[in-house]
């Protein structure tokens, strides 16, 4: 018979994400909800290895649903990788009398939890909590909506500064393997073109679209890049548009870790406190190595497996119709 659990754990894991503290929260106070004690493991992984674990109630979590970051602080953890390290963690939950983990992060903190489950069999549900939105298994993650409204917040404020001086500006988002942020920032942004991992744009193709946009008497424009891209890293990019039009002034923006900062929107504080409620609920009915995520508005499960080696795709039909408005 399914031992359900009486101890529940939470950790947060790989980049921090607007959001996760709201998660936590939601974690914490459904598992008193449900009558079973909860513990925050500080600082990811590595504290599970160090045993940095501290009891927690409804009154332990209040005032962060609108903070950003992770009060329980994220880590990577090079030791968790190695066997030792991952003896050491079990070690210390069984311990403290932990018998369920809740992970909230990405891909490889997935990763890092379906091989911790299999090897002592412990029973574990992730939390998608990631700006990049690169998880299969969940319409979003917590995070992006946050992050793609700083990025929508910052390039608003280039567009001022780019129609006063008629200047070009390349503005690299984050997404070093996906484009969502890239391109739901180009669309809410009115961008000239979008350079992500998911498109083949050339340089050739970049040229007549500066082009176009001279001819129809847009002098101030915005090229939104994601940090993944194949076309080459932002720096590069601007030296090949420099060499081909000289007369324009273009200037480079990297928004970088501003998007990973700030409170959370209202989507991701719901989204997480969701998430974070699943979460507890999952383990109670016995759900082990899975991540729990909502697609088209309903709460769903997905294998770690799937979560990590399946990929989650962009819409065509936002690149189709980026491609129209940019005209």
């Amino acid at each position: 018979m399914l031992k359900l659990p009486s101890h529940i754990a939470v950790l947060t894991s790989g980049g921090d994400a607007p959001g996760m503290n709201a998660a936590i929260r939601a974690v914490v106070r459904s598992a008193v909800y449900y009558g079973k004690k909860v513990s925050g493991v500080y600082n990811g992984y590595e504290g599970l290895i160090d045993g940095t674990f501290e009891e927690l109630d409804s009154r332990s979590v209040k005032y962060i649903l609108n903070h950003g970051g992770t009060f329980l602080k994220s880590a990577r953890s090079q030791r968790f990788r190695t066997p030792e390290g991952r003896k050491q963690a079990h070690e210390n939950l069984v311990k403290a009398g932990i018998d369920a983990l809740i992970v909230i992060g990405g891909d490889g903190s997935f990763t890092g939890a379906k091989i911790f489950s299999e090897e002592f069999d412990f029973q574990v549900i992730g939390v998608p909590g990631t700006i990049d939105n690169d998880l299969y298994g969940t319409d979003f993650t917590i995070g992006f909506d946050t992050a793609t409204n700083t990025a929508i917040e910052c390039i608003d404020k280039i567009r001022d500064t780019a129609s006063s001086h008629d200047r070009l500006f390349l503005v690299e988002v984050m997404g070093r393997d996906s484009g969502f942020i890239a391109l739901r920032s180009a669309i809410a942004a009115g961008a000239l073109e979008v350079i992500m991992p998911e498109n083949s744009i050339t340089y050739d193709q970049l040229y007549q679209a500066i082009e176009r946009a001279g001819q129809n008497k847009k002098f101030s424009n915005i090229i939104v890049v994601a940090e993944g891209n194949k076309l080459g890293n932002i720096f590069e990019i601007a030296d090949h548009l420099k060499a081909k039009f000289p007369h324009l002034d273009i200037k480079v923006t990297i928004l970088g870790h501003l998007q990973r900062g700030g409170s959370p929107t209202v989507f991701d504080r719901v989204l997480a406190s969701k998430l974070g409620v699943a979460a507890v609920e999952g383990l109670l009915i016995g759900r082990n190595k899975v991540m729990a995520g909502v697609m088209h508005n309903q709460v769903i499960y997905t294998p770690f497996e799937e979560a990590i080696t399946r990929r989650a795709y962009i819409n065509p039909e936002l690149i189709r119709i980026n491609k129209i408005l940019t005209i």
